[in-house]
């Protein structure tokens, strides 16, 4: 589409909306605003438009402000009290010395809009130049209570994020779909989650797709959900329970499954207790403790590959005792490696020693075979710690380990 028709039709775009919906009330919580065309009798997405980088800046944001202003009349007309998205990028924000964008909203504001309800959407922060002045830019805007979401987000600029501290993160859940490199980026999507979450931010999943994709975001802690899975563009705005009763459904089909899946790691842990339990009675003070691991491995054979022993601060007081090929061996050289650098060690550490009983990790890749596991570690005494690494083929063969 040739930019020079839109701008010589340009009292021919509109906005689109494509609701947001929220997890506690189930509800339409607010609208992203979209552009579109009639163009040669065909309604046509200015998607392509917007991000051509060919296009003039200029020609981008006279098109942008015709299109924003009609959604803020529409708005207004309504009375409606929801979140507006309005797209932004953030050069061109930067650039707009006339504060076009502010002027516009400040505008209708006048005339009853909330500019508490007003969220600046902005992408292109991956590779901006001046970033310092960009921060000062966005705190200017917050001073109006105007929010910020911040979209297009990669994990190499979490640290310019945490300077922003934009309202809402926008996660793109389309990447999910891409199976191939699928535990890649969930541990993306995850580091920034838990970003999302130390900086108090809200997180909004978008461009679902697929009933999976509403589930990683349920699970993960989204609190806003957007996509055609729930709503696809149009030039209305649809009523707050449009898709009240389709959430609230999968919301107990979900909590269904992690149920039970709590119910398989609470009986797995239960009965890896009982089997260390059951043999510890054969454990005497001073034994050599390569000899009772290996003791050890009949009973858990089928369902490790790897165990081990440490003292409370992590040193390894034993060699790792590895399944190779069907056969139980010693390997010396991990004696006094120390683990404590690992995520939630010490802290595990202490819960087994006040509750005195077992712990079952959560999945994770392992360092030295990169497939998933679990680990079971359980107190033997107060400053002797088992680990048995629980092998990927056992959990895949059990329903919801994975």
């Amino acid at each position: 589409m040739d930019p020079l028709d839109i701008i010589g039709n340009i009292d021919d775009v509109f906005p689109y909306y494509q609701a947001i919906f929220s997890a506690d009330k189930q509800e339409v919580i607010g609208y992203e605003v979209l552009g579109r065309i009639h163009l040669n009798e065909e309604l046509k997405s200015l998607g392509g438009f917007f991000l051509d980088k060919t296009v003039p800046d200029e020609f981008k944001q006279e098109v942008d402000l015709v299109i924003i202003e009609k959604a803020l009349k529409k708005i207004v007309s309504t009375g409606e009290n929801t979140l507006l998205f309005i797209n932004q990028h953030a050069e061109i924000l930067l650039d707009d010395k006339e504060e076009k964008i502010l002027k516009l909203l400040l505008q209708y504001e006048e005339k009853g809009l909330s500019l508490h309800n007003i969220v600046l959407e902005i992408a292109g922060t991956e590779t901006l130049t001046d970033k310092d002045s960009f921060i000062n830019l966005i705190q200017y805007y917050k001073t109006y209570g105007i929010k910020i979401a911040v979209t297009k987000i990669s994990g190499t600029h979490l640290s310019f994020l945490a300077k922003l501290e934009p309202t809402i993160l926008k996660i793109d859940v389309k990447i999910l779909r891409e199976s191939y490199e699928m535990s890649t980026h969930e541990d993306v999507l995850h580091s920034i989650s838990v970003l999302a979450r130390k900086m108090g931010s809200t997180l909004l999943y978008e461009n679902m797709e697929a009933s999976f994709q509403l589930q990683y975001a349920w699970r993960n802690g989204g609190r806003y959900y957007q996509g055609y899975y729930l709503h696809k563009p149009s030039a209305t705005l649809v009523e707050k329970q449009y898709a009240k009763e389709k959430l609230k459904g999968k919301f107990h089909e979900f909590i269904r499954y992690e149920k039970r899946k709590l119910e398989a790691i609470q009986r797995l842990t239960e009965e890896l207790q009982e089997k260390v339990q059951t043999y510890l009675t054969q454990l005497r003070p001073g034994a050599e403790l390569d000899e009772w691991l290996l003791g050890l491995v009949t009973p858990f054979h089928k369902q490790s590959f790897r165990m081990y022993i440490c003292d409370e601060d992590g040193f390894q007081l034993s060699s790792n005792i590895v399944n190779l090929d069907g056969k139980w061996l010693a390997q010396q050289h991990y004696l006094n490696k120390n683990w404590s650098w690992r995520p939630y060690f010490l802290e595990n550490i202490m819960k087994m020693r006040v509750d005195r009983k077992g712990i079952l990790s959560d999945v994770y890749n392992d360092i030295e075979t990169k497939e998933p596991i679990r680990t079971f570690s359980y107190p033997i005494t107060r400053n002797l710690y088992l680990y048995v690494d629980l092998s990927y083929e056992y959990l895949y063969e059990i329903n919801d380990l994975l």
